[in-house]
């Protein structure tokens, strides 16, 4: 098939002419208009509400089920996540199951082996595969909430997406400014901190969960995307509804969701047990050690105590015996403590324990 019957002319167009916008009337505005801090915080509000309803909503409970939520929260994640313009909850949904189940082969619809470019933007520029659409959406297409969202998306997108930040900077006189910065600026800075998960979390970062596939945890873009960019973690760990598994890591989307539990918003909040994780540390550095040519007898047994330690304190948990557990969980940490000092010796990454 020639490439210009596979565009999708309204996707390239919509993505070449709104950065084009951005960056000629927004400086035109502020030069005839001046600054307005008002319609920063536009800005700064449609972006919050935007790419928590990416993260929180379509992510992290419509594509993995990391979390149950009540029906007026799930009501403004469509809503809002609309206003994304990164397409309806089922289509969304549908490209990334197929990312996580396909990830870097030629099924993945941004697959990072085509490039940087095509992985960042380049992929949204083609039509739809009709074999994958809808791509394992069965249960999104159970609930009417959903259905509703992709019924009318288009709608949705426009008036919140553009209608409302402009009604917002008309009520104080300058509809333009909102329009601007609270519909262009904010659909442009939202798209492109979504789609660097999809490039750079795919190139740059590390691996500390293993290299099964190219993900890639990077904490830079983890501020930007609102705790996104532990991309290794998240696809170890898919089901989780953390990204940032450790308490220092920046994931507010993580604190959000959590937070909403209190309130009786969400529920049922998916965690990978701590051991879990551990051990996925422990198989990926093995991995390393092995491929340095490194790993001997000493580290041999140093991983198969830890992973015995971690089956007792599992036993002694289950079976309430306090004192047996502390004992387990104190050998752990000093048989951890003997890892660790083998990582840094070899150069490579420290392995930790979150208890």
């Amino acid at each position: 098939m020639a490439w210009y019957k596979r565009l999708n002319w309204v996707n390239a167009i919509f993505l070449i002419v709104t950065p084009v916008i951005v960056s000629i009337f927004i400086p035109l505005n502020i030069i005839f208009h001046g600054f307005d801090w008002r319609l920063v915080l536009i800005f700064i509000l449609g972006c919050l509400a935007t790419s928590v309803s990416i993260t929180g909503g379509y992510h992290r409970l419509f594509a993995h089920r990391s979390y149950e939520a009540n029906w007026l929260l799930k009501l403004f994640y469509l809503v809002f996540g609309a206003a994304a313009l990164q397409g309806s909850a089922i289509k969304w949904c549908s490209d990334h199951r197929r990312h996580h189940k396909h990830v870097d082969t030629d099924v993945d619809p941004y697959s990072i082996s085509k490039g940087f470019l095509f992985a960042h933007v380049g992929w949204v520029f083609l039509k739809d595969d009709p074999q994958y659409r809808e791509f394992r959406s069965q249960d999104l297409k159970a609930d009417p909430l959903v259905v509703w969202q992709n019924k009318y998306y288009f709608l949705l997108a426009v008036i919140v997406g553009f209608g409302i930040p402009t009604l917002i900077g008309l009520a104080f006189g300058s509809p333009w400014g909102g329009l601007l910065w609270g519909g262009f600026a904010r659909v442009v800075i939202t798209h492109h901190c979504t789609f660097f998960i999809n490039s750079l979390c795919h190139m740059w970062g590390k691996q500390p969960y293993g290299k099964k596939n190219s993900a890639r945890d990077n904490f830079v873009l983890a501020f930007f995307t609102y705790g996104e960019g532990y991309h290794n973690f998240h696809h170890r760990f898919e089901a989780d509804y953390r990204n940032g598994v450790r308490w220092y890591q920046w994931d507010p989307t993580k604190w959000w969701i959590r937070s909403l539990s209190f309130f009786k918003l969400t529920r049922n909040l998916k965690r990978v047990p701590d051991s879990e994780i551990l051990k996925a540390r422990l198989q990926a550095d093995e991995s390393l050690f092995i491929a340095a040519g490194s790993y001997n007898e000493r580290l041999r047994e140093i991983k198969t105590n830890i992973e015995e330690r971690l089956r007792q304190m599992a036993q002694f948990r289950k079976e309430k015996l306090k004192f047996e557990f502390k004992s387990a969980r104190i050998e752990l940490r000093a048989l951890l403590a003997q890892w660790r000092l083998a990582r840094r010796l070899y150069g490579k990454r420290r392995v930790e324990f979150a208890a």
